[in-house]
């Protein structure tokens, strides 16, 4: 993983999977979200800035505020980039699920792996708790689900309010159904914290969580935003069909496909990440350019 925030705004895809999927979405759910990629670019567009030597100044300080401990950035790009890598984790699990139930052959690999809708629902829920955290690291504020979600329903645009849309569209409707936010609550209150041990996502964020209730904790921070994502999947009409429509403009589907369909996203994009350095991106050369 690169370490500076030049070279991860610099390395973005202007066009690959995670660029056409992030396109397909924006048109169903508008959130004025523009794929920028390059630092200088970064710049300009957020801060209007366009003197050659003020861009220099204002990436050169941006660099120094990213790679202080004491800010929150690098600690932001971390959670965003430990929340895909542990996709690869879980769609490998859930492949293992799949499998086991399309050949019969291999069902003993359904004994090996927790149930999808499971594994899919802990994913959910705790991507939201790890987009509080990284909010919380970037803003230099105490975790509030409460606080948080007022916050999405606010201030969220862009690349912010594309990584929820990601969430519902992704992480909720195509691997759970229609359903899902009640299948992610029954989930939760269905199992105890040693069901979330052996998650990737939840290893990679439980120390940042507070209290020794850390179910408790995921609980009431779902429980928080799942009133936003019902009235975002109320507004759009989103279907799992209506996204599908969409992705099917670039990728072969199905519609009896949508747990493949979703194991795939999570082996072949990032779209975690990268929204989430478009947006510390966003945030860091706002305060550079304040600065300078």
């Amino acid at each position: 993983m690169s370490n500076s925030i030049v070279e991860l705004l610099d390395e973005l895809p202007t066009d690959n999977i995670t660029v056409k999927m992030l396109n397909a979405i924006s048109r169903i759910v508008p959130g004025g979200w523009e794929n920028i990629v390059g630092c200088d670019n970064t710049i300009i567009k957020v801060t209007g800035v366009e003197d050659a030597d003020r861009i220099i100044q204002i990436r050169d300080r941006a660099l120094d505020l990213y790679n202080n401990e004491n800010n929150g950035y690098k600690r932001a790009i971390k959670i965003y980039q430990t929340v895909d890598n542990a996709d690869n984790a879980l769609a490998a699990a859930a492949m293992a699920e799949i499998i086991s139930e399309k050949i019969p052959f291999l069902s003993f690999l359904g004994r090996l792996t927790p149930k999808a809708d499971t594994t899919q629902s802990f994913d959910l829920a705790l991507k939201i708790v790890a987009e509080l955290i990284a909010y919380s690291q970037l803003n230099g504020i105490e975790l509030n689900p409460s606080k948080f979600v007022a916050d999405v329903k606010e201030n969220y645009t862009g690349s912010a309010k594309m990584r929820m849309m990601g969430l519902v569209c992704l992480d909720g409707l195509v691997p759970l159904g229609v359903n899902f936010l009640q299948k992610v609550q029954d989930t939760l209150d269905g199992n105890d914290e040693s069901d979330l041990e052996n998650n990737p996502v939840f290893k990679a964020v439980s120390r940042f969580i507070p209290g020794d209730d850390k179910l408790g904790f995921v609980r009431d921070t779902f429980g928080a935003v799942s009133g936003w994502m019902d009235n975002l999947v109320g507004s759009a009409g989103l279907t799992p069909k209506k996204i599908l429509d969409r992705l099917g403009g670039f990728i072969d589907l199905s519609d009896d496909t949508l747990d493949v369909v979703a194991v795939f996203l999570d082996k072949t994009t990032n779209y975690y990440e990268h929204t989430g350095i478009q947006t510390v991106g966003r945030k860091l050369m706002l305060k550079a350019a304040e600065e300078v």
